[in-house]
């Protein structure tokens, strides 16, 4: 069984990539998998600031947010998940802030390497065109790159912008069919 970590984006609770992460959620618990939920959107995380003090205080940044809540979510997790709505063609501003605090762990002095081996992208957009979701698609890739992840699948919901939009497509059917899958 895995130790599975989503983390959303979304400022806006129970919004369209709410009800994917919930979905997916859904797909991965019925298989047995443990799942484990940040919701990075609706926490105070700042940014990376290229400090290089990581862990100089017993913990992945020594400025003191909410990222530290994920610390031991981090070090459990074998496949990470974002779930994020498209702002500006990428990521949410809070979920980015996440993903660039990551850089702890792969800093010379971590003492506590991850060991995700697998990651899933799910994204939602108002537009309609799926080249909206290349940037976010792209730094996706780059991301699991740089720290040796498998793709395990991307899930990219068109169309749904206002509150419950996704609820007319298939995509929370794909989303939890995409956890089932783990």
């Amino acid at each position: 069984m895995k130790n599975v970590l989503v983390i959303t984006g979304s400022p806006r609770k129970g919004g369209n990539s709410d009800l994917m992460a919930e979905a997916f959620i859904k797909g991965t618990e019925k298989k047995g998998h443990t799942v484990m939920r940040f919701d990075a959107g609706r926490k105070n995380v700042g940014g990376c600031k290229a400090c290089d003090t990581c862990w100089s205080k017993g913990r992945p940044c020594s400025f003191d947010d909410d990222f530290n809540e994920l610390e031991s979510m981090l070090e459990k997790a074998d496949c990470l998940v974002l779930v994020s709505p498209v702002y500006y063609f990428t990521f949410t501003a809070q979920i980015k802030a996440v993903i660039d605090k990551l850089y702890a762990y792969t800093s010379a002095n971590c003492p506590k390497p991850l060991k995700w081996t697998e990651s899933v992208l799910l994204a939602c957009a108002g537009d309609d065109r799926p080249i909206a979701f290349s940037g976010m698609i792209e730094a996706y890739k780059l991301i699991g790159e740089y720290l040796n992840l498998k793709d395990r699948g991307i899930v990219a919901a068109t169309e749904v912008y206002a509150r419950d939009d996704i609820k007319k497509t298939d995509y929370l059917e794909k989303a939890e069919k995409l956890g089932a899958a783990l």
